[in-house]
């Protein structure tokens, strides 16, 4: 009976914590080995044995970044470009999620379905296209470029998890706004927003994560150096006869702390508004 009993109880508790651990370090040995790879030279980093600790620790590819105009535009270029297809999709997702789960109207359920079917098709199918569309319209190498077309590739799964969201908050909200004689765009942006900041924070990670990592797009819609994004610059690293292996693991984490802080600081709003819309509809 005892036996039994620690199987049932202690047993699977092991396993689990055991089975955590190991997805932990396989997930973060690489974070760790890139963090420590940009404190050591060039040369310490082919040095074998590998060393996972550097022997003479420095801080020079972080300071190469820093006292380069060039790659700390790639920064700005980033925060920029992210920040506006984040606050964009943001304003486009929450009315457009308001529509969809307050009113009914004609052709509802096909604009959803289109919605959903966006998000199956492949982006790099879509590279020539977009091209084509950016050349014509003249807005190739420019901010306007990155920004409409990364806002394609946010905006339906923004709005599908804002819908999801906004149904889980009762209709009477905005029924009582009219009620007081208010519309019911006062019903959006002063009641519905408000309590809605789960949902909202968990959509402005998402589209922020994905305009920053961006790398395809950023790299056929512009040429000029003073539009590249942080992908693009780490990816410039890579020279025909030298890699510097130490500045694109510096790039790498600079560029990973953004995401990180804003991560740790929405983690209690974004696991909410991730997981509000799967448990009622």
């Amino acid at each position: 009976m005892a036996k039994r009993s620690f199987k049932n109880s202690v047993l699977p508790t092991i396993l689990t914590y055991l089975g955590l651990a190991i997805g932990l370090v396989f997930s973060a040995f690489p974070i760790v080995w890139m963090f420590f790879s940009s404190l050591k030279s060039n040369t310490e980093i082919f040095a074998l044995p590998p060393r996972l600790f550097p022997q003479d620790f420095t801080v020079a590819a972080y300071l190469t970044i820093f006292n380069d105009p060039v790659k700390v535009r790639f920064f700005i270029n980033s925060y920029f470009v992210a920040g506006v297809v984040t606050g964009l999709t943001l304003v486009v997702a929450i009315v457009t999620a308001y529509g969809f789960s307050r009113y009914q109207f004609r052709f509802k359920n096909t604009l959803n379905i289109f919605i959903i079917s966006t998000q199956t098709v492949p982006p790099i199918t879509l590279l020539i296209p977009y091209f084509g569309m950016v050349v014509a319209f003249r807005i190739f190498d420019t901010y306007l470029a990155l920004i409409l077309t990364y806002m394609v590739f946010t905006l339906p799964y923004a709005i599908l998890l804002m819908t999801g969201y906004l149904n889980t908050l009762p209709k009477e909200l905005d029924e009582a706004v009219l009620v007081d004689g208010g519309s019911s765009w006062t019903a959006l942006w002063r009641v519905i927003v408000p309590v809605s900041i789960p949902g909202i924070v968990a959509t402005a990670v998402y589209t922020f994560l994905l305009a920053w990592n961006e790398f395809l797009f950023a790299l056929t819609l512009t040429k000029s150096m003073n539009l590249r994004t942080v992908p693009i610059g780490i990816q410039l690293l890579m020279g025909q006869h030298a890699f510097e292996w130490n500045e694109m693991m510096a790039m790498s984490v600079l560029g990973s702390l953004p995401l990180l802080v804003l991560y740790l600081v929405a983690q209690r709003y974004f696991l909410a508004g991730m997981t509000a819309g799967s448990v009622k509809s």
